[in-house]
């Protein structure tokens, strides 16, 4: 079993290189399944319909959420009706749209998918650690095999939930800082992890931002309205082979593209 998950798609430069450069890696590794994060995916801030669609067109199978969710006013009814997104499952009870999914990828195997997001420098939501295990040992009754994007500021606390869940979920990869690191693995436990998946979107920027807008928020302190930069794209992502089996991970490997334009 093989799933390729994409960093942080960031507006149309993020898209742009979902169309690019998925189609190789769709050609070169045949992933069974594709999640990618898409919470930055129309202007640089939430999802549309039109955008999911896009994205679902080129084939992504699953998309995930984190903090800038509800950014977009369609995303409440969108998210009601689209079983394929995400939104992080620790929001309130009651929150429009679901925090996980159960998605069958071939005729008899099955994969799990939580969506959950950090504390440290967030909004404060439920415990993920917590509503973690308990959707873990859930799923785990249908399906060894789950994939958990926890989309989180601190390193610390995305390294904590990779050990917390390690053996009990097939990988932990972290979403959100825009920068892939350079701490793929697999735990002792069978858990694949990461830190951060990285991002897709333009090369030149400051995490999918034109630098010459954060720069001034830097020197001078002062409020500024973020555009997403445009110019060469990237494609980051992590493929992880898993057993079916047994729902451990067996590999996990780090991906970096770059577009032409």
């Amino acid at each position: 079993m093989r799933v390729l998950m994409i960093g942080d798609i960031v507006g149309r430069p993020g898209r742009k290189a979902v169309q690019e450069l998925l189609p190789s890696l769709l050609h070169e590794y045949r992933p069974d399944l594709v999640v990618a994060n898409g919470e930055n995916a129309a202007g640089g801030n939430g999802i549309t319909p039109p955008v999911a669609a896009e994205l679902f067109n080129r084939g992504i199978h699953v998309l995930t959420m984190g903090n800038h969710v509800w950014d977009k006013r369609e995303a409440e009814n969108l998210l009601e009706e689209e079983a394929r997104i995400l939104r992080p499952a620790n929001y309130p009870d009651g929150t429009p749209g679901r925090g996980y999914t159960i998605i069958r990828v071939k005729e008899d195997l099955q994969v799990g998918i939580i969506n959950l997001s950090g504390r440290i420098f967030l909004s404060t939501l439920e415990c993920p650690f917590r509503l973690a295990r308990l959707l873990a040992e859930e799923i785990r009754a249908t399906t060894r095999m789950i994939l958990v994007d926890f989309h989180a500021e601190a390193t610390s606390e995305k390294v904590a939930m990779g050990w917390y869940l390690d053996g009990l979920v097939s990988a932990v990869v972290g979403t959100h800082t825009h920068i892939q690191t350079a701490d793929a693995r697999i735990l002792p436990g069978g858990t694949a992890y990461i830190t951060d998946v990285g991002m897709t979107g333009p090369r030149d920027s400051i995490l999918g931002v034109k630098t010459e807008i954060v720069i001034k928020k830097f020197i001078t302190q002062m409020p500024v309205r973020f555009e997403v930069a445009t110019g060469p794209v990237q494609l980051e992502a992590v493929l992880i082979d898993i057993n079916p089996d047994t729902g451990r991970a067996e590999a996990i490997q780090r991906l970096q593209l770059y577009g032409t334009s």
